[in-house]
């Protein structure tokens, strides 16, 4: 999987993927090719790979013996601005007021096998793989600087992060450090980002590149709803199962930078990593600072294949893997149902409902704690409110379980209110700035996350809880953005508060590894207030994150449509909430709210006490099949059937494994006479199989290959005399199974 040929070029490849690259006159590193596998490459290969003109009128001499050089228009693989190149940069340094040119140059290389999965900070792992790191110096300025690249087995993935040693004696700030560079001979690609706002994330958005800087960002301490780290540039003709796509996204949950720099010559600079805006790290003498890891991605099959890399590279190297072994329990969350008005003797009632219709768990919200009435009071008071459990958590907990009920709780342990002990003995433990003026959002303050005796003092209040009431299952909120960023604790240290943003969601990361070390069967759910920190960083401990405040079935379409080209269905929370929805007040039908939910781990969200009988048997009816088709509904393959368009009315999708597939067909209002007008060719399929549709029709699989499936043509409400649905928001779900039956 990994070459180095004539000391000089630098080869990953694994029979779907080459990567690669070269030493240049200079002893930098010049980016050679991304793309589909080229398979094995000899020395006149490279020497024509490597060929190289300058298209810059203007040349530099570097040294007595390297003349009539430019990195000018030369692909790179960690850029340094200003040394010919004028481009943004990877890296920038200081050390007092002085900008610094640092010249890494090539020393040694090391290939390791395999990367083990460790819990101190997010990042890939893998025993198939294969880790290259490159070894540059300046000598001049004793640093070092590191560079890994990391392949898969059978994916187009390239993992990327860089790593700065200072081993001289003079202080260094680090201003910007990028974990990914691509860069690319051409720019005829449209720029795809998933943005958004609060219960609106992650819809997809494209636009041309241009020559200048495309580029999105967060600056609110997390990924954020707004955007996503995750970016693709796409050939302006793809498909869903044609054309050139190169994607990349960020094990990170912080602020963030993706962009695309397109130069004079059309030539595109793709760079991903930490936003420097807020950042300045202090490298003392023989200290190191790494990057988070960026993950590179190429499809030459449209979306799909997209997904397909996207996917299996999430569940297989970055998600716990034995999450796809265990069953997602079916929950349900009494927040739409009580909000902060109820007793143990309510909660009962409604656990009980709920298991008689086949639910698995029951998850407690927000109100348990403290004095918690409101959402302005008692956070970081992680002790149970007696007034509603006169009998303590555990015996409400007990209860839920001897239903045999999973039994689950929320927490938002990164906030603080101002009428808790916690605030009042800790005033050096908020993030605030000494100005007199400053900001306060919902009622609530955000702790210093970057000082590690607060995670500490968080976790030891989780641990109680979470042992005492033997919590499964913990839904983790975020509901603020941070403003006046500012660390008393680094303060303290003398440390520069261009720190606090990405030491604070270290210390993030630090109370998820220390509390699923000491409670490693524990389900996390991840929320940033709806899907404001859903990335690939806090999927590395939470195998499914709440994507949306927004639970509107029909809303929920354009949320996954987006979220689907980076993550997979897996990683969904998927609830059916109560009519009219909560944030949008619109009716749905239950049939439409559930067949869009189903798509991923299952949830409901609602007062079953308030349901009709019919209700509760149709709910009952749909779990029950839900539990037959779990497997293949969190963890099949997944495809769109139909292509993204912003205008977009009818939805379908589909979802498969070896032996079967669920499709999904949505439209959101009913329309005059209006047909999806086509038959859709079914992937996945074995051509030599009888396959059954919806347990009556027996078609052959090279038919629904090649023919296709036939789109429901009664799926609209022109002729009411035949019409399958009618009315708006209809839905309708086909199921391909295969049969004994060979042709």
């Amino acid at each position: 999987m990994l070459d180095v040929i004539d000391s000089r070029y630098f080869y990953l490849h694994n029979g779907v993927v080459s990567y690669l690259f070269d030493l240049l006159p200079n002893q930098q590193l010049e980016h050679l090719y991304y793309g589909a596998d080229l398979g094995n490459l000899d020395r006149d290969d490279l020497s024509y790979i490597s060929l190289h003109i300058n298209k810059a009128s203007g040349t530099v001499k570097f040294s007595k013996e390297i003349k009539n050089f430019s990195l000018a228009d030369r692909m790179q693989e960690y850029p340094t601005y200003g040394t010919s190149d004028f481009r943004e940069g990877a890296v920038s340094l200081e050390t007092g007021e002085t900008y610094l040119y640092p010249d890494f140059k090539y020393d040694h290389f090391k290939i390791e096998k395999g990367k083990k999965r460790e819990m101190a900070q997010p990042a890939s792992y893998g025993n198939g793989s294969e880790t290259i790191t490159i070894y540059l110096k300046d000598v001049e300025r004793q640093l070092e600087l590191e560079l890994s690249y990391s392949i898969f087995e059978n994916l187009t993935a390239i993992v990327r992060k860089a790593k700065i040693i200072n081993h001289g004696q003079q202080e260094i700030k680090v201003k910007n450090l990028q974990s990914g560079v691509l860069d690319l001979p051409n720019s005829d690609y449209n720029f795809l980002q998933l943005s958004g706002a609060w219960v609106k994330e992650r819809h997809i958005t494209t636009r041309p590149l241009t020559q200048g800087i495309t580029k999105i960002e967060s600056l609110r301490g997390a990924s954020s709803h707004q955007e996503n780290p995750f970016i693709a540039l796409v050939d302006k003709n793809v498909t869903n199962d044609t054309g050139t796509i190169y994607a990349s996204n960020l094990i990170y949950s912080g602020n963030f930078v993706s962009q695309v720099e397109v130069d004079e010559w059309g030539q595109s600079r793709l760079m991903t990593g930490i936003n420097p805006a807020t950042f300045c790290w202090k490298l003392a003498p023989n200290e190191e600072f790494c990057t988070p890891e960026s993950v590179l991605f190429y499809t030459s099959h449209g979306f799909n294949g997209l997904m397909r890399q996207t996917h299996t590279f999430a569940k297989n190297h970055v998600i716990d893997q034995k999450w796809q072994k265990q069953e997602r329990p079916i929950v349900i969350n009494n927040w739409e149902a009580t909000y902060f008005d109820f007793d143990e003797k309510k909660l009962m009632k409604l656990a009980t409902q709920a298991k008689e219709l086949g639910i698995e768990c029951f998850v407690l919200d927000d109100g348990w704690f403290g004095k918690r009435d409101s959402d302005n009071s008692s956070l970081g008071n992680w002790t149970v409110d007696t007034r509603k459990f006169p009998q303590g958590l555990a015996h409400f907990s007990g209860q839920v379980h001897r239903l045999k009920m999973k039994f689950g709780l929320w927490f938002e342990p990164e906030m603080v209110s101002p009428d808790t002990e916690l605030y009042q003995e800790h005033p050096d433990w908020i993030v605030r700035h000494p100005y007199s003026r400053y900001s306060v959002g919902r009622r609530q303050y955000v702790l210093d996350f970057a000082n590690p005796e607060v995670v500490e003092n968080i976790y030891e209040q989780m641990a109680t809880v979470i042992k005492e009431a033997k919590v499964d299952y913990i839904k983790w909120d975020m509901n603020r953005n941070i403003t006046e960023a500012y660390s008393p604790y680094l303060h303290s240290l003398n440390h520069p508060q261009g720190e606090f943003f990405h030491r604070y969601i270290q210390g993030v990361y630090q109370l998820y590894a220390k509390l699923l070390t000491t409670f490693p069967n524990l389900l996390i759910e991840g929320c940033a207030s709806g899907g404001g920190r859903f990335d690939l960083g806090i999927l590395f401990y939470s195998p499914q994150i709440w994507p949306s405040d927004d639970s509107d079935a029909a809303e929920r379409l354009d949320i996954m449509s987006g979220t689907l080209l980076a993550y997979p269905l897996s990683t969904f929370s998927n609830h059916v909430s109560a009519v009219p929805n909560d944030q949008v007040k619109r009716v749905t039908n239950l049939k439409f709210r559930q067949e869009v939910a189903c798509f991923g781990p299952l949830g409901y969200e609602l007062d079953l006490n308030k349901l009709s009988t019919t209700e509760k048997e149709e709910i009952k009816e749909w779990i029950k099949w839900y539990k037959k088709n779990r497997n293949l509904l969190v963890n099949g393959i997944f495809d769109q059937l139909l292509k993204f368009d912003p205008a977009q009315n009818v939805y379908a999708w589909s979802v498969s494994n070896s032996n079967k597939q669920i499709i999904g067909f949505y439209r959101k209002f009913a329309r005059p006479n209006e047909s999806l007008d086509q038959y859709f060719p079914l992937k996945h399929l074995n051509s030599r199989k009888q396959y059954q549709i919806n347990g009556r029709q027996t078609v052959a699989g090279r038919v629904l290959q090649k023919y296709g499936l036939r789109e429901p043509y009664q799926f609209n409400a022109s002729n009411p005399d035949t019409a399958q649905v009618s009315g708006d928001f209809q839905s309708y779900l086909y199921q391909i199974k295969a049969i004994d039956r060979k042709i």
